[in-house]
C-alpha cells in the first residue's frame, strides 16, 4: 500500500498555540524594527535641539547636552541608542540655572559603561565629574583644572584615565591610576606632562604670531593591552603639521614621536596594539607602533574606530563623490577594501559596541546610525 493512502484528507494537526504567539511576536518586532532599515544600518532620531558634544558607550548610550527651545537649563542627559529613549538626566550640585548654549564639555565612559566622566562649563566647579550609573549619582570630583580639558580617555581595563587638554605653554596631558575606593581616581593626577621633550616651534617669522607653536594635546587613545597610550601633539596653524607621541601608560615616560602632515583629527588602535589609524587632513592612514612606518590607506577619513578583535575600522568621512554628504563606512583593514556604507554627515561620535557585534555613529542634532550585520 503506498504511504500516501494512509493518510486522512479530513485530520487536523493542532499545533502548540502559545509557542505560535511567542515565535508570531518576536517576528513581529523584528519587522517593526527592520521597517527602519537600510541594508545593514539602522537610522533614528535620538533627541532634538543640537549638542556640540556627544559621546557613545560601549553597550549603545549616548551622553548629550542638548540645547532647549525655551530657554532652560541645560542638563546632561543619557539615552539608549537601541530603545530611543532618555534614560536619565545627570545634575551636578554646582551646575549654572541658565548657560549658554555650545558651551566645552567633554566626556569618557569607562569599559563596561558603569561610569561616566565629564567635563563641562555648565557647572561652577572646574573639575572632572565621574557619575556612578549603577546607583545614578554623582560620586564626586577630581582631577580640577585651569584649561578645559579637549579630550578624556579610559584604558581598555579601566586600569587607567587620561586627560588631554590645549591651551599652549598651559596644556598638559594628565595621567590617573585607579584605587579602590568609593571615588576610582584620586583628587591628583598620578603623573603629568607638558611639552614632551624635542618639540620645537615650525616657524619662527614675527608675522606668522602664534603660527607654528605648541598648541596642545587633542586626540589621545590607550592600546588594547594597556602598556602605550598615544596624543596628538597639535600644531597652530593651517599648514602646520601634528604629531603623535607614545608615552608609557603607567608613567608618561616617552617612547617615541611620529610627525605626521597636515592637522590630526582622530586615531585608534588596532586590537593587536600594533599599529595605530589616524585620520590627518581628510586622508586615513596606517602606522605601525614600533617602526613608526606609515602607509596612506586609499580612502579618506576624518573619523576611526577599530573593531576590538578583528581587522575592520568604522570610519566618517565628511566628504562623498558625487554628492553633497559625507558616507559612514566599514572597511576590511587586512584587504584594503571598503564593503559597507552609509550616506551621513556632522557626525560627532563613532565607536564599536564592547563585543564588536554593533557599530554605533551620533550626529551633534541626535541622529543615531547602527550597524547591525550577520557576518560580524
Amino acid at each position: 500500500m503506498d504511504v500516501r493512502d494512509e493518510i486522512k484528507v479530513q485530520s487536523i494537526i493542532r499545533a502548540d498555540s502559545q509557542a505560535l504567539t511567542v515565535r508570531s511576536a518576536g517576528l513581529v518586532r523584528r519587522g517593526l524594527r527592520d521597517l527602519a532599515r537600510d541594508s545593514n544600518w539602522l537610522i533614528k532620531k535620538v533627541f532634538t535641539g543640537r549638542s556640540p558634544h556627544v559621546a557613545i558607550s560601549d553597550n549603545g548610550n549616548v551622553c548629550a547636552i542638548p540645547g532647549s527651545a525655551s530657554g532652560a537649563a541645560q542638563r546632561l542627559i543619557l539615552y539608549d541608542l537601541e530603545m530611543n529613549v532618555p534614560m536619565l538626566a545627570l545634575s551636578a550640585p554646582s551646575e549654572l540655572p541658565n548657560g549658554a548654549e555650545n558651551l566645552p564639555a567633554a566626556f569618557a565612559w569607562s569599559p563596561g559603561s558603569r561610569y561616566l566622566v565629564a567635563a563641562s562649563e555648565l557647572w561652577r566647579e572646574r573639575a572632572l565629574h565621574i557619575f556612578d550609573l549603577h546607583s545614578k549619582m554623582l560620586l564626586g570630583t577630581f582631577g580640577e583644572f585651569t584649561t578645559f580639558p579637549a579630550r578624556l580617555e579610559w584604558s581598555a581595563t579601566a586600569g587607567y584615565f587620561a586627560a588631554a587638554s590645549t591651551g599652549g605653554k598651559r596644556a598638559s596631558l594628565r595621567l590617573w591610576k585607579a584605587v579602590r575606593d568609593a571615588i576610582p581616581f584620586t583628587a591628583a593626577p598620578t603623573h603629568e606632562m607638558s611639552l614632551p621633550d624635542g618639540f620645537e616651534r615650525q616657524t619662527y617669522e614675527a608675522e606668522f604670531g602664534e603660527e607654528g607653536a605648541f598648541s596642545g594635546y587633542g586626540r589621545t587613545a590607550f592600546s588594547p593591552d594597556g602598556k602605550t597610550l598615544a596624543s596628538v601633539v597639535e600644531i597652530r596653524g593651517d599648514w602646520a603639521d601634528d604629531s603623535i607621541v607614545f608615552v608609557d601608560a603607567a608613567t608618561l615616560g616617552k617612547k617615541n614621536v611620529f610627525h605626521a602632515q597636515g592637522h590630526i583629527t582622530d586615531i585608534a588602535w588596532t586590537p593587536d596594539s600594533s599599529q595605530i589609524v589616524y585620520c590627518a587632513s581628510g586622508q586615513a592612514y596606517r602606522l605601525d607602533a614600533g617602526t613608526l612606518v606609515s602607509e596612506p590607506l586609499p580612502f579618506g577619513a576624518e573619523f576611526c574606530a577599530c573593531h576590538p578583535h578583528l581587522p575592520l575600522c568604522l570610519c566618517f568621512s565628511s566628504w562623498l563623490k558625487n554628492s553633497a554628504k559625507g558616507r559612514l563606512f566599514i572597511a576590511d583593514l587586512s584587504t584594503q577594501n571598503v564593503f559597507d556604507e552609509h550616506p551621513a554627515e556632522n557626525i560627532a561620535h563613532l565607536r564599536w559596541s564592547g563585543n564588536g557585534s554593533k557599530a554605533y555613529a551620533v550626529t551633534n542634532d541626535g541622529m543615531a546610525y547602527i550597524y547591525e550585520s550577520p557576518l560580524i
